[in-house]
């Protein structure tokens, strides 16, 4: 099993037990915007922009240490992508990095699809997200701007996955929506079928 094989089965019952209460998204401020009650299974609702999140070490005031890494197919191109799987992973995000490598990244698993929402409190690597369905498909790309906190949503409610990259990658690599992500062991769902 892989090192990011490893962690994802022992987050994957952490993060399940947790719930959705995450604070109003932002690769780089933090996870998607959702709320639940703690525990619950219910599927997540829009939370409001000055909700206060429910998770140990929030807020955080420096860049979390680097995640555990899995090799990506985008398109024509081979990345490296942190995986962000718990609560305070997702929430933390890119916060307070300086940068990013060119042919690296950050994927966000959400657990249910959902519409997701980012923003980039305390953020200054201009990123560009790629909300993406639970088969992999990239269905929208959005830009955002550094330490901006206004949440960028997405169009579409089925979104599960998240990849943030430097702005302007996906144009600069020929990566446009309808592309599907997948991995060293086939398809990008198939990485988190013990999470669901």
């Amino acid at each position: 099993m892989t090192r990011f094989g490893t962690v994802l089965v022992l987050t994957t019952g952490m993060w399940l037990g947790l719930g959705c209460d995450r604070p109003s998204a932002g690769s780089p401020g933090g996870g998607p915007q959702v709320a639940a009650t703690p525990g619950s299974a219910a599927a997540p609702v829009a939370a409001p922009s000055n909700a206060v999140p429910v998770i140990p070490g929030w807020p955080p005031t420096k860049a979390q240490p680097r995640l555990p890494t899995l090799k990506l197919f985008v398109g024509p191109e081979t990345i490296t992508a942190e995986v962000a799987l718990t609560r305070l992973q997702l929430a933390t995000g890119m916060m307070f990095r300086k940068e990013m490598p060119e042919m690296e990244g950050m994927l966000f698993f959400l657990g249910v699809p959902q519409r997701a929402s980012f923003y980039m409190r305390n953020t200054t690597v201009p990123l560009t997200a790629a909300y993406i369905d639970g088969e992999g498909t990239i269905l929208e790309l959005h830009d955002l701007k550094p330490l901006e906190e206004t949440p960028v949503p997405a169009q579409a409610d089925n979104i599960e996955f998240v990849l943030e990259m430097n702005q302007g990658w996906f144009t600069r690599h020929t990566v446009a929506p309808g592309v599907n992500i997948g991995t060293e062991n086939g398809p990008l769902k198939q990485a988190f079928r013990f999470a669901k």
